[in-house]
């Protein structure tokens, strides 16, 4: 087993048992990680068998996965939606289970027939069923950013505790993985630094001075992946690449300046690991998140993904470029937050979510986003993050503080 900074990952050569199905839990199964996992479990009925789906607000497409793929359960947020639901699945005599309840998420994230969890719930919502996963010692592949930042020590303890497999599923952070050296213990002595590629976003080449005009859906038109609208805001304003600085530092337990973020407009090399030698292992591929998606599934085995192949004679030329502080000046925050008390992450975190919803909501302007998350974290102390229950304090104070500042900052 790999272990890294409390983290158990699965060796290269660790046995994978394919005799029986792998059951399979996908925590936000209508987003787009959910519906591109779906895709690939749908081309391997041999190896995977849905337990359990789960979804917000999303009843129609929650209802097609089911009566497609007929899981044991289905979770929705509301009361309201699960009434609805239960009542549409029994009048299509479809044999799927509706629970809701503040437990139900971590119930089939935890529930003991379940192999392998998909965490692809957005935000912090996440936290609490990616932790019951952990401590079940699940199979836990992780497409919620906000476990680690949110979660930090806390939850990789839970993954250490519980003897679970985590397997990261971020084009970025799947790409490292893949990348580094299978034994942690030499990575001190072997890695000199990771490199999270970023693609710039929309509006990489934008002059600074007009992106007080920017649109929700300008900035929602990402130029390389189909993503949900809150994680496409944060890709125009390289946040996610401020979440993916402090997902890496837990996940891998390099330090802060051991991690670096280069623009490259292709989206091709996903990430990059250099070595002490100065020698450099790049993981290559379309950006398509089934790639990943099938590589967390099946590891240390690969799948078919359904996702296109490079050709190396059409591919053009690959591009890089240090990115402008004045343009994304969000991404700074990464590196102070982690040098900061902890549980500024989760502070850091819990601003970005109110400044999008806000600006999302046509009450925030798009370059305001950046002085809400900065002033939160300044102004928020982030004490007692030594637990769930403290960190979903922390969490609602920050979200308070959050919300005070857009307030001031509107328009």
């Amino acid at each position: 087993m790999f272990s890294g900074c409390g983290t158990d990952f699965p060796s290269m050569s660790a046995a994978i048992h394919t005799m029986n199905k792998q059951r399979v839990t996908v925590l936000g199964s209508t987003g787009s990680i959910g519906a591109n996992t779906l895709d690939v479990i749908a081309r391997h009925p041999q190896r995977f068998e849905l337990f359990a789906l789960s979804a917000a607000t999303h009843l129609d497409k929650l209802l097609a996965q089911c009566a497609r793929f007929k899981p044991r359960f289905a979770v929705m947020a509301s009361a309201a939606h699960a009434a609805q639901l239960a009542q549409r699945l029994r009048a299509e005599g479809l044999p799927t289970e509706v629970i809701q309840g503040p437990d139900a998420l971590e119930r089939i994230a935890a529930h003991e027939q379940v192999d392998t969890v998909m965490a692809a719930i957005v935000g912090a919502a996440g936290l609490a069923p990616c932790l019951a996963a952990a401590r079940a010692g699940k199979r836990l592949l992780l497409a919620n950013k906000e476990a680690l930042v949110v979660g930090g020590a806390l939850f990789i303890e839970a993954v250490r505790a519980g003897g679970a497999t985590l397997l990261p599923i971020d084009s970025e952070h799947s790409a490292i993985f893949q990348a580094l050296p299978e034994d942690p213990r030499t990575w001190p002595q072997r890695v000199d630094k990771i490199i999270l590629t970023a693609s710039g976003g929309p509006f990489r080449t934008r002059a600074p001075d007009t992106l007080a005009a920017v649109t929700p859906e300008q900035a929602c038109a990402h130029p390389n992946w189909v993503m949900g609208r809150k994680i496409s805001v944060d890709s125009a304003t390289m946040m996610n690449k401020a979440l993916e600085v402090i997902e890496a530092y837990f996940l891998f337990g390099l330090a802060p300046e051991q991690i670096e973020v280069v623009i490259h407009p292709q989206s091709v090399i996903h990430s990059m690991v250099q070595f002490k030698g100065a020698s450099v292992i790049a993981q290559l591929g379309t950006p398509d998140m089934r790639v990943p998606i099938a590589c967390g599934l099946a590891w240390p085995e690969r799948i078919e993904s359904g996702a296109g192949r490079l050709d190396f004679r059409q591919l053009g030329a690959l591009t890089f470029e240090a990115p402008d502080p004045a343009r994304f000046p969000g991404l700074g925050l990464a590196w102070q937050a982690l040098r900061a008390a902890p549980g500024a992450t989760a502070v850091l975190n819990a601003a970005n979510e109110v400044a999008v919803a806000a600006f999302l909501g046509g009450q925030l302007r798009f370059d305001r986003i950046h002085a809400v998350n900065l002033e939160t974290l300044t102004a928020v102390d982030p004490v007692h993050a030594h637990s769930l229950h403290g960190l979903l304090d922390l969490d609602a104070r920050a979200r308070v503080a959050a919300h005070a500042a857009a307030l001031r900052l509107a328009g």
